[in-house]
């Protein structure tokens, strides 16, 4: 099991003794045991164990009462905290004064004790020191003897808690960069202040050289890749499509290695080399993430320890492209849930290396505990667009347009929709819940295209499939803006279907050998974004997003006011925002107010 990051529980209390605190003892440590029992009961890590919780051994009412706790929580690997109280504290005394700790403060809403009264002057006094925190106040009052917490309370407990879990996680990890900048993409010029300074995370450059070098050399695990092998051969060769290489004509002076005489396509020899390498790339890049105790054993100490990546970016074209198989496999098994050795969780690999779109998978990745997938915000299609083109008018969910999401490289196959809820409904599941009839039922849609060689002269394989309608997603990214710094873009949706010919007809205006996803988002009158699904795709603010299962975009702005990133286009109604209390100081704006309070607290690590 992973050694993931703690939530630190801190019961406040008022420190007068003869009667004062003796009596509200019981009371504060009850709150904060419930407190414990919600995160612990409903938040999971990645790797599906419960989010732990650590609680002061005391209640806290003095300043040496939290250096006590403070000492505890170092030594527990506490990366966030909560402070509960049901009544008057010390201010300064008792807060929480880690500034990487993003922390959050739960006043219990009685009137025998005045709870919210320490409440609002801990948070003048977070404002007031530059430590901005959480403010959690119950809309009704509850009586001294109720310990529950109330469905308001427990949502932005954990919203909180998801947040600052992610937070935590990303801290002290690693951005793996393979390879490096991707035709001209401004985004796989990975930044290392940018990671250093807003997650904590360090930045390790790897030339795909040592792919290269791990392959000729036999660096991975070789029983491994014999069962890898043979789980291709029953789920992948057996879907291979068809080859459009047999199509396109060979153009003299093309450097092109390696033909059947059929235009650009590679004979079956070729073709098998091809998956033989390309799983042995997928491995050798999980290797340099993560490590491997087989290449211990194999006696390669140095490169069985991995890179601590949490996330990674690979750069592939051009010159990789243009002369060995694409990574679009490797991309999209390593992001999805399971593999040849069953469930797991899913990794972050962004194709091009586009690191921000990385990042922003990871955000997803964190918040669900499911794959996150990687794709060009290739085309809108107006209804008046669908029905020339194609004869007919979109209806449903797609009567208004929609966006295609399409990318040859790190679509997870959990994107297809492939597996079902209770109810028979598509979903995407965290890699715990997933059975084998999930992951047969995804390789079965899937189909194995042989890359285009106008693009991939090396070759390589692209997963293909339609992912499935009516599914809840959520599309982020980050941009970096000079003068201006990181900002985050989302976009609440869902997926939708089309009439088969209609869906034919428009993917293969594209390309037809690579994963499509129609995505409609959910419109709001009331931002101009979001006025239509022209103005959506009109506003985003690159050429990638990430796309995670489910509706986040609430924690998603959460995690950002942590991160102090700012969120410049959201169709999130304003009574699900929840951001440090302190924000409301920086005008009635919303969105005004975050850049400014971002803006002024600058990154949490810097």
């Amino acid at each position: 099991m992973a050694n993931y990051p703690k939530i630190g529980i801190r019961p406040t209390i008022d420190a007068r003794q003869g009667g004062i605190r003796e009596s509200l003892e019981e009371k504060t440590m009850a709150l904060a045991n419930a407190v414990a029992k919600l995160i612990s009961e409903n938040l999971k890590n990645g790797d599906g164990s419960p989010v732990e919780c650590v609680i002061s051994d005391t209640t806290i009412g003095r300043v040496a009462e939290a250096a006590a706790c403070q000492e505890k929580f170092e030594r527990e690997n506490v990366g966030s905290t909560i402070t509960v109280t049901s009544c008057w504290c010390y201010g300064s005394e008792t807060m929480d004064m880690d500034p990487t700790h993003p922390k959050a403060v739960w006043g219990f809403n009685g009137t025998e004790r005045p709870g919210a009264v320490y409440l609002a002057a801990v948070l003048a006094a977070h404002a007031q020191k530059g430590l901005p925190a959480y403010g959690i106040y119950g809309h009704d009052v509850q009586d001294l003897s109720d310990n529950t917490i109330p469905a308001d309370v427990a949502e932005k407990i954990l919203r909180f808690a998801r947040a600052a879990q992610a937070v935590a996680t990303m801290r002290g990890k690693s951005y793996l960069s393979l390879g490096n900048t991707c035709m001209g993409i401004a985004g796989s010029i990975v930044d290392a202040d940018f990671l250093q300074n807003y997650f904590g995370m360090r930045t390790e450059y790897v030339s795909l050289v040592e792919i290269l070098r791990r392959v000729d050399y036999g660096i991975y695990d070789h029983e491994e890749f014999e069962k890898a092998m043979q789980w291709v051969e029953k789920f992948c060769k057996t879907n291979e499509g068809h080859d459009y290489n047999e199509d396109r004509a060979l153009f003299p002076g093309t450097p092109m290695t390696t033909f059947n005489g059929k235009g650009k396509g590679k004979n079956r020899e070729e073709k098998d080399a091809d998956w033989e390498f390309t799983v042995k790339c997928m491995m050798i890049i999980r290797d340099l993430m993560c490590g491997s105790a087989k290449l211990k054993e194999m006696g390669y100490l140095e490169e069985a320890l991995g890179h601590n990546a949490i996330a990674a970016g690979v750069q592939g074209q051009r010159q990789w492209t243009d002369y060995k198989p694409n990574f679009d496999f490797p991309e999209s098994m390593l992001c999805t849930s399971f593999d040849w050795n069953g469930p797991r969780e899913s990794k972050i690999l962004a194709t091009e290396n586009d690191f921000l779109n990385g990042m922003s998978m990871l955000f997803g990745h964190l918040l669900t505990n499911k794959g996150a997938m990687f794709s060009d915000i290739r085309t809108y299609w107006s209804p008046e667009a669908v029905e020339r083109v194609s004869g007919k008018r979109p209806e449903g969910a797609a009567a208004d347009g929609f966006i295609h999401l399409i990318n040859s490289g790190a679509t997870t196959l959990d994107a297809t929709g492939a597996m079902t809820d209770a109810e028979g409904n598509p979903t995407m599941k965290p890699h715990w819940e997933i059975t084998e009839q999930d992951m047969e039922n995804c390789l079965n849609a899937t189909s194995w295209m042989p890359a285009d060689r106008d693009y991939f002269r090396g070759g390589g394989y692209s997963s293909h499939f339609l992912t499935k309608g009516g599914m809840p997603m959520t599309m982020l990214r980050v941009n970096i803006v000079a003068g201006l710094g990181p900002v985050l873009q989302l976009a609440e949706g869902w997926t939708v279907e089309l009439d088969k010919d209609v869906n034919d007809m428009l993917d293969k205006r594209t390309d037809p050998t690579w994963p499509t996803t129609w995505f409609a988002p959910r419109l709001d009158p009331s931002k101009d974004a979001f006025k239509d699904v022209y103005s959506v795709m009109n506003n985003w603010g690159a050429n990638h997003g990430a796309i995670v299962y489910g509706h986040v975009g609430a924690d998603l702005i959460t995690l950002c006011s942590m991160l102090r990133i700012p969120v410049c286009m959201h169709n999130i109604a304003d009574k699900d925002i929840f951001r440090p209390a302190c924000w409301n100081a920086f005008g009635m704006d919303k969105e005004g107010a975050d850049y400014r309070a971002c803006e002024n607290f600058g990154p949490l690590y810097k």
